[in-house]
């Protein structure tokens, strides 16, 4: 599954393993992104597609944990450790910083909606 993408962020849901569902779908983000749960290579770090996945779960679950997990940023379980300090010390710099990334990638409104919630 290519190209799920929430506010003009690209998410490719595209390694299904043998043992699926009993392990979690292989999960990357495709657009650059500054996020204290997302490396630069895209690796995500989201519960559920690690240790609380369930055979229960299916993909809608790993949709809304992506989107909850872009509004809800982690900075206490971080990918990126240098995102989540400024996160955590001081939230208009990590604003600034999503701004500054991701206005190269995709429209300003995108980043505004994606912002807002910094200010």
């Amino acid at each position: 599954m290519k190209g799920f993408t929430k506010t003009g962020i690209s998410f490719s849901i595209s390694k299904f393993r043998n043992n699926y569902p009993y392990e979690p779908p292989k999960v990357k983000c495709e657009t650059e992104i500054y996020h204290p749960n997302i490396d630069l290579e895209g690796n995500i770090c989201l519960n559920i597609l690690r240790e609380d996945w369930k055979p229960v779960l299916c993909i809608d679950s790993v949709v809304y944990g992506l989107q909850y997990l872009l509004l809800e940023p982690n900075p206490h379980d971080p990918l990126n450790k240098s995102a989540a300090e400024v996160l955590k010390s001081d939230k208009a710099s990590f604003a600034k910083n999503v701004k500054s990334v991701m206005t190269k990638k995709i429209s300003v409104t995108s980043v505004s909606k994606y912002c807002n919630y910094y200010y």
